[in-house]
């Protein structure tokens, strides 16, 4: 069964399905007649929103008279700077800025499904799944750019090089889980708790879906947190220098 278009999709399929088929061209599908699909355009909200959001920050930045929200991005900064440095220790300052973004997209993604006529995307698996990858990718980056090819694969031998036949497999294999487990974690929770959701508000029209809504914000911010620390964990074995 088909997933039923919210009008945000709607629109792009109307209007914009041209591109829509240019951008899945370029990965071999073809032909598609509405090709937008609900957790694309919410993803693509979300983004805009963000940038829309601190582009309007921006130019009234202030040292003299700082805003309420400044002071609120200013102390999410904080947070963020202050978990990078305690969770990667060499120069968390510098993976601060991936993993603030990583941690804001995914609580907006999280919440905006609270919004009447929208849809959350992270209860998708292939949104999930995409975030998995980012970060997958971002960790054996910054590991290779930190110690250098040779040192960073040094890191799969283990401790002492007659065990490496035996830690080389069962480190690929851990690296390889942590995407597949980043993706189902997120994902589950999320369409778990969007699903309660809905039962709740189709059920009852007052109040206990109030208690529900608060449920789902809990649970969409601690599961962006789980996602970012998650990441500066990763980050921070993958940058360690060993003595």
């Amino acid at each position: 069964m088909e997933p039923k278009e919210i009008w945000i999709t709607r629109i792009f399929n109307d209007y914009l399905s041209g591109p829509g088929n240019s951008l899945l061209g370029l990965v071999g599908i073809h032909g598609e007649a509405r090709p937008w699909t609900n957790y694309v355009t919410m993803e693509l909200l979300v983004a805009a929103i963000i940038v829309v959001l601190f582009a309007s920050l921006r130019p009234r930045l202030s040292v003299e008279k700082p805003g309420k929200f400044q002071h609120c991005c200013e102390l999410l900064y904080g947070f963020v700077r202050t978990t990078a440095e305690d969770q990667i220790a060499h120069g968390g300052a510098k993976y601060v800025a991936f993993c603030g973004t990583l941690f804001i997209f995914i609580l907006f993604m999280n919440l905006i499904g609270l919004i009447p006529g929208f849809e959350t995307p992270t209860m998708t698996p292939s949104v999930t799944a995409g975030c998995a990858m980012a970060t997958f990718f971002y960790y054996n980056i910054a590991g290779v750019m930190a110690l250098g090819p040779l040192q960073y694969a040094a890191h799969f031998a283990g401790p002492v090089w007659w065990l490496a036949p035996l830690m080389i497999p069962i480190e690929i294999i851990s690296h390889l889980a942590r995407p597949l487990a980043l993706t189902i974690r997120l994902f589950a929770n999320m369409f778990a708790g969007e699903q309660v959701t809905l039962v709740f508000m189709s059920l009852v029209s007052l109040g206990v879906p109030v208690v529900f809504m608060g449920l789902h914000v809990f649970v969409s911010l601690l599961q962006a947190y789980i996602f970012m620390i998650l990441t500066m964990v990763y980050v921070g074995g993958a940058v360690a220098h060993e003595h």
